[in-house]
């Protein structure tokens, strides 16, 4: 199955009730109404597509309207993709690649995992290790969740799964000791991506987004530059609630990329572009299954393409 196939499938639920309201509301050559305009805004909002971004795509739409005079169901598709397009590569600019080897070549480029409970990042730590390993890179990955003893012992799994490092301490030990244990280690033996799991915590609890600036801060002292990246790993499912979420962690400790996982187990998938649109972050992995190979790298024109392409004959 093609990347654009699996895509559709995860994005199923998202896809369905937007494109099912494009047909719904206008199955044919016909002027569109106000009417039909709010109930085509009700439908992004209800896919979660946020307010300041559904705005935007709604004054596209209205403009293409006024120009034309007449729309169907292909010409809302065609303005709504440009536009979404636009607004998802707008998280991208003045942003590195990730994990392009942005730290100096003799140097592990090290990524720091961070994110709110239950979200997914000791797995999406798993699956990027193994999609690295992959492409032929050494991999240390580092069990920096030492609150919830489950983690190491799942990084442990990942590890051997994949063929990755793995750099653990015991349950209940400080986090950035662990952090910087890991750097040492990645240097030491000439890795090239470092991979920090960290402990889920509450984006609103100042105390633990503080011990998440000192595991920031102790990855710098192990190597100066580190972490390269902040990948804010979010859960599709809670929509605009992640909207928050990424905002605090941005402004607490600087994110550079969003993984957005169980996106196909929600209609809420517009939650993509008000990261990218609203936030300006680059949202870099969308998970659309249990696979290693279903955390997949993110293409804005794929993405769309999948969102709102041809629907298929029934």
């Amino acid at each position: 199955m093609g990347v654009l196939s699996q895509l559709g499938l995860g994005l199923a639920k998202t896809r369905e009730g937007l494109l099912g309201a494009i047909r719904r509301l206008l199955p044919g050559s016909r002027k569109i109404t106000p009417e039909l305009c709010e109930e085509l805004e009700a439908a992004l909002l209800s896919a979660d597509v946020g307010a300041a971004s559904v705005s935007v795509l709604m004054e596209a739409v209205r403009e293409s309207v006024r120009q034309a005079g007449e729309v169907d169901a292909s010409s809302v598709r065609a303005v709504l993709k440009k536009v979404m397009t636009e607004r998802l590569r707008a998280g991208e600019r003045g942003q590195a690649p990730f994990g392009n080897g942005a730290s100096p070549p003799s140097l592990p480029h090290v990524v720091l995992l961070v994110g709110v409970n239950g979200v997914g990042k000791t797995t999406t730590a798993g699956k990027l290790a193994g999609q690295f390993v992959k492409a032929g890179k050494r991999v240390v990955l580092v069990a920096g969740d030492t609150f919830r003893a489950a983690a190491g012992e799942q990084l442990e799994i990942w590890g051997r799964r994949v063929g990755a490092d793995v750099i653990r301490h015991q349950a209940g030990g400080d986090p950035a000791a662990v952090a910087y244990d890991g750097v040492v280690a990645a240097l030491a033996r000439k890795a090239d991506i470092v991979l920090v799991d960290t402990a889920g915590r509450l984006h609103t609890k100042s105390n633990l987004m503080e011990e998440l600036r000192k595991v920031k801060r102790t990855l710098g002292k192990a190597m100066p530059g580190a972490p390269h990246d902040v990948l804010l790993v979010l859960d599709a499912t809670v929509g605009q609630n992640g909207l928050a979420q990424a905002r605090q962690f941005h402004e607490a400790i600087g994110v550079t990329g969003v993984a957005l996982t169980k996106l196909d187990g929600t209609a809420r998938g517009g939650i993509v572009l008000s990261i990218a649109g609203d936030l300006g972050l680059p949202v870099r992995y969308v998970g659309v299954g249990e696979g290693v190979e279903d955390l997949q790298a993110f293409d804005p024109e794929a993405f769309v393409e999948a969102l709102l392409g041809e629907p298929e004959e029934s």
